[in-house]
């Protein structure tokens, strides 16, 4: 067995110190394992133990945000396209859902986590996709609570960094398959740490890599860790405060198997290598979506998880100058790409979490005893994890809270106005509202789009919604030669004022979310003809045919 051997105290030699039997009752939650509790524990003080307590009250804490069921729009075309694969026993190769690009190549690259929610909604509706949003944020908190547990030895100090780090994590928790990649990552690094520590249990991520590639894209980080961890030990050295400490034969060999493994395994999808390929693909053909959408922006530091974010980095900067911690060249080396990597995309503070959580863990560790049975109250662990307990079932929303929710974020009640009173023809819709109307309505009535923005950037159909909605001079032209008939915007948008001004235009329907604004039946459409969209397809999305036909007629 190989130790973590690190040192929190300032200028010692490297030496290997034992675990301590303090560190070994630090009680694992979110894998279903214990690191060695003593076995003169009874099964019922292990389940109400001090750690155990700790991580109820964590689940509560993802409880209190998560009972808002305020999730991202996203969540309908997901919803959508796991139910049509559940129907039909097809994975979609082309777009069904829009009239902008319909027929044009796409692939579900995140198909499998789309499956769970579909399945988890026919089985139990909204209460169920509630129930299981606030599943998936618990195993993601208490997977942290365990990795940063498993890494300092101490469970009070890696309940502490799971809390502190807590701010960070719920504004990304969202019923998304990007949180099931969340959790997969946390599993990673903790079977890698297990692994470092000598301990088994790292055979399972090719296994577990397979699920990755069909569930999200960002298994590319996990592999990336599994590759930081592999080249951190093929060599032994210390440079200043990082330690490179060479695996033995054997490990390396496990390691570099597993790699290659998992490896193999992001072919293992029902389009084959087209998934793994994905990410690649995204990252050098979406310039206006990380230009225009939030979680691709640089992190806010004027918010609170900006400013957070600073004084954690800071603080570790500040602390490591001072007391000189030790620290893996792998475990340093992630955690400043995951810095870097939030600092440009805010999405990625979701990266940064889990290749922190175990540093900050370390440091707290120095100022925090060690958990010690002997002074562990049983039964007030237990009183307070059965408070925790009545609460969630009694605070937990009932249906009609969560409708009410849903209403409040989506064009419910315009929908349902649509419904009753049919308006024949295409529709210029909303970015959020694209998927919940693909949810309720396609595939038989087309959007113009929705989250896909993989599908419809490449197309210049983005580039054109964000140039009609963000009112451009010619914008009415550029809506016009869609052959819209109405739109569903959201009440608030500028388009709604424009058009609510416009002769072309009369407004129809309107609530607090949204209105409908339907065309003049004597307005002609100057461009004559039918659209084709099909021959939108253009290279450059910021030079489309529409707004170069524009340009032209305004010369």
């Amino acid at each position: 067995m190989r130790p973590s051997n690190v040192s929190i105290e300032p200028d010692t030699p490297r030496k290997s110190i034992p675990p301590s039997n303090e560190d070994l009752e630090s009680y694992i939650f979110g894998i279903g394992q214990a690191i060695d509790l003593p076995k003169k524990l009874t099964f019922l003080q292990q389940i109400f133990s001090f750690p155990a307590m700790l991580a109820s009250l964590l689940v509560g804490a993802v409880f209190v945000p998560g009972r808002k069921f305020l999730v991202d729009p996203d969540i309908w075309w997901h919803l959508k396209v796991g139910d049509t694969i559940l129907a039909t026993h097809r994975w979609p190769t082309i777009d069904p859902y829009s009239f902008t690009v319909f027929g044009n190549p796409w692939v579900a690259h995140e198909w499998l986590g789309d499956v769970l929610f579909a399945a988890v909604y026919r089985a139990g509706g909204t209460l169920a996709l509630e129930a299981l949003l606030i599943a998936l944020g618990s195993a993601v908190v208490l997977s942290l609570y365990a990795l940063g547990t498993l890494r300092s030895g101490n469970s009070k100090a890696g309940f502490l960094a799971a809390t502190v780090l807590l701010v960070l994590t719920t504004i990304s928790f969202t019923m998304r398959p990007q949180m099931l990649g969340y959790l997969f990552l946390v599993l990673t690094l903790i079977a890698l740490e297990r692994f470092r520590q000598g301990k088994r249990g790292v055979w399972w991520l090719p296994v577990l890599m397979v699920v990755w590639v069909n569930t999200h894209a960002s298994w590319i980080t996990g592999l990336g860790v599994i590759l930081a961890y592999w080249l951190g030990g093929l060599t032994e050295s210390q440079i200043g405060d990082i330690e490179i400490r060479r695996w033995t034969d054997s490990e390396r060999r496990t390691i570099a198997c597993v790699f290659l493994l998992s490896l193999i395994a992001l072919a293992i999808t029902p389009y084959g290598t087209r998934l793994a390929a994905f990410p690649f693909e995204a990252a050098f053909s979406m310039p206006l979506s990380v230009k225009y959408i939030w979680e691709y922006q640089p992190i806010p530091f004027n918010l609170l998880p900006g400013k957070l974010f600073l004084v954690l980095f800071l603080g570790t900067v500040l602390l490591q100058a001072m007391f000189r911690f030790r620290w893996r060249l792998e475990e340093f080396v992630l955690f400043l790409f995951g810095a870097m990597m939030a600092c440009l995309h805010v999405r990625f503070l979701l990266l940064f979490v889990p290749l922190y959580a175990p540093i900050l863990a370390t440091i707290l560790a120095r100022w925090m005893p060690a958990y010690d049975r002997t002074k562990d109250k049983f039964y007030v662990n237990a009183a307070l994890m059965a408070s925790v307990a009545a609460s969630l079932v009694y605070f937990f929303p009932s249906r009609t809270d969560i409708q009410k929710s849903i209403a409040n974020q989506f064009p419910v009640a315009a929908v349902q106005y649509l419904r009753s009173h049919p308006i024949p023809g295409r529709v210029f819709n909303s970015w959020d509202f694209g998927a919940y109307l693909l949810w309720a309505e396609g595939p038989e009535h087309k959007v113009f789009l929705d989250g896909r923005s993989e599908i419809y950037e490449p197309a210049g159909i983005l580039s054109d919604y964000m140039y009609i909605s963000r009112i451009e001079p010619g914008a009415l032209a550029v809506l016009n030669l869609y052959h819209v008939q109405y739109c569903l915007l959201a009440r608030d948008e500028p388009l709604a004022t424009l058009l609510s001004g416009s002769p072309e235009w009369h407004r129809v329907y309107f609530d607090d979310v949204s209105t409908v604004f339907v065309r003049n039946p004597a307005t002609v459409d100057s461009t004559g003809g039918e659209a084709q969209p099909l021959s939108l397809r253009v290279s450059d999305p910021e030079s489309s045919r529409l707004r170069v036909l524009i340009r032209h007629r305004n010369s």
